[in-house]
């Protein structure tokens, strides 16, 4: 079963990664307007943005399997949707938008539930490790899905583009949908493990199987609010998204304008992907004895290429900044995933990431529009400073709330402990 998780989760992280080049591709083949595409683009992120909490809810109350295997599906089908309108040269701008919503909807429907089908399929001592391997895949088809998408369209178009990545998507839905994995579990007293939740919070099964998404939804929020050490972690964690959205949007026209042009930008990047697989690969096999902390202190390397970028570093320097921010973040990812399935109890646990995912997915789209107008009011330099400063404090900060709140957790709730 384990092997089956890690073959569909490689195919969906490719498939995903596919679908941005080949909409951008797409739509500027067709239209020529950077106005078009940020509309369909937007379609998608708007939908699963307002619809994550219900997909926490849902990731919660079905088995993990059926949503991965419905999410997948209607991605292919939306997929193949845009690859026949595309070789058959429609090329209707109002049909992409409304079949990259409906991609959207999947999205926010199916990203809750696969922390729900690692924890369900893979035993405790073995989450890091298999983190690692899907983080690995993640980061790979970062970098090679743009390639792909690209060599398709040029040699056949974007509707191929389209159908390979419907077709992915459908493997991808047929291996993870022949998981089986336990019922949903239901909350019980000895189960519940928020550390300031009371007896009287603890709804009883039968309440909780006839209980309104409203009601659900706001019991999810009550499991985050009484982390502290995860509330602290996710605001912080938006933070550093909303930077890497600055960063990525200043950093290209600083390269470009300063730098020696796109080579020195492919450059930083190239530094930078290297650096994410090597902090994934190294993640599990470091002898990490405080995770959350090394998590917090990974994300506050981003202060490096901010301040490389505030004095225009040489493309030598920022390469290696960028290195060591993306390092940091290779070794954040598997082992944030591993700490909150240990410490968040599966029956919340859709729920709880959902909200994680919701601040991920909303800071860095918002970091990337900001940053032209807010570099124009206060210069790349004061901005870069700022920013760097701001991520760094913010994630260190949340590592005292963090090892307070886990070190007073009772022993019940976490049988793996991982702090």
């Amino acid at each position: 079963m384990i092997q089956r998780l890690l073959i569909g989760r490689c195919l969906s992280a490719l498939a995903t990664a596919l679908i941005p080049t080949t909409l951008t591709l797409a739509v500027l083949r067709a239209t020529g307007d950077g106005g078009a595409l940020g509309i369909v683009l937007a379609s998608e992120m708007v939908p699963l943005l307002l619809l994550l909490p219900v997909g926490g809810v849902l990731a919660d109350r079905i088995r993990p399997e059926r949503v991965a295997l419905l999410a997948d599906l209607t991605r292919c089908l939306s997929q193949a949707a845009i690859a026949i309108e595309l070789l058959l040269g429609v090329n209707r701008l109002l049909d992409l938008a409304v079949l990259s919503a409906v991609a959207g909807i999947a999205i926010a429907f199916g990203s809750p539930a696969v922390p729900r089908l690692v924890v369900a399929v893979v035993p405790g001592e073995d989450r890091l490790r298999t983190n690692a391997r899907i983080g690995v895949a993640t980061s790979l088809s970062a970098v090679v899905a743009p390639a792909l998408a690209g060599t398709v369209t040029l040699a056949a178009g974007p509707g191929w583009a389209a159908a390979l990545t419907a077709a992915l998507f459908a493997c991808s839905a047929l291996t993870l949908g022949g998981i089986s994995t336990p019922a949903a579990p239901q909350p019980n007293p000895q189960a519940s493990a928020a550390p300031q939740v009371n007896a009287a919070q603890v709804k009883a099964p039968q309440v909780k199987r006839v209980s309104s998404f409203g009601r659900d939804v706001a019991e999810g929020w009550r499991e985050v609010r009484g982390r502290r050490w995860f509330l602290a972690c996710t605001l912080a964690h938006g933070v550093w998204h909303f930077m890497a959205g600055l960063f990525l949007t200043l950093a290209p026209m600083t390269a470009v304008r300063e730098l020696g042009g796109e080579v020195s930008w492919t450059v930083i990047v190239q530094s930078g992907t290297v650096g994410l697989v090597l902090g994934v690969l190294a993640a599990p096999r470091l002898p990490i004895r405080r995770p959350l902390a090394v998590v917090q202190a990974g994300a506050a390397c981003y202060l490096l290429p901010m301040v490389a970028l505030a004095v225009t570093a040489p493309t030598a320097v920022m390469a290696g900044a960028y290195f060591v921010a993306m390092f940091g973040l290779g070794l954040l990812s598997p082992l944030w995933e591993t700490v909150v399935a240990d410490e968040i109890p599966e029956r919340a646990l859709g729920r709880v990431r959902s909200f994680d995912q919701l601040i991920s997915f909303a800071s860095r789209p918002f970091g990337l529009a900001v940053a032209a107008p807010l570099a124009g009011v206060t210069g790349v330099t004061a901005l870069a400073l700022t920013g760097g400063v701001l991520v760094a404090a913010a994630n260190l900060a949340a590592i005292l709330p963090s090892r307070s709140s886990l070190r007073h957790a009772p022993a019940e709730a976490a049988p793996a402990r991982v702090t």
